[in-house]
């Protein structure tokens, strides 16, 4: 079952539940779906991994959303983003913790040619191998503090 068909079921049990914060979330990602494939412009369903970038991609805007919200001392709004976000997180694959990051990490950049050891190319060689398992500051982190 892909995660739109996923959604879908949930979004069918919130409604008979009634539970609008939970309805707005699924409807907004089944939305974001369907503006990725309109996008690519194919007749074809998103693949897992187009699906996962989507929703990575309303968990980070949440993220910042949270962030700006909390400047602007919104704590309702904050609420209401954390909560979003929660929900749209559990339809993400697992998270690597901080110690498994860095471990891959400096694992990556051990590996890397003395010469060629800078953020750019530690980051080039680092993403793809974590692309969905971690946050993508988390790891600029890492690799920053690793490269001093």
């Amino acid at each position: 079952m892909s995660l739109k068909e996923k959604i879908s079921e949930d979004l069918k049990l919130a409604m008979k539940a009634r539970d609008q914060q939970r309805i707005d979330t699924l409807r907004s990602a089944l939305s974001a779906f369907s503006y990725k494939k309109i996008g690519n412009e194919s007749k074809d369903e998103l693949d897992t991994e187009a699906e996962v970038a989507v929703l990575q991609k309303l968990v980070k805007q949440r993220n910042d959303s949270i962030s700006e919200f909390t400047k602007a001392n919104r704590m309702e709004l904050v609420s209401k983003e954390v909560a979003e976000k929660e929900i749209l997180a559990a339809y993400l694959p697992q998270q690597k913790s901080e110690a498994e990051v860095q471990a891959m990490v400096k694992a990556i950049v051990d590996a890397l040619p003395a010469e060629g050891r800078n953020q750019g190319a530690a980051m080039k060689a680092v993403m793809p191998q974590l692309k969905g398992l971690a946050d993508g500051n988390l790891v600029r982190q890492i690799v920053t503090d690793l490269l001093k």
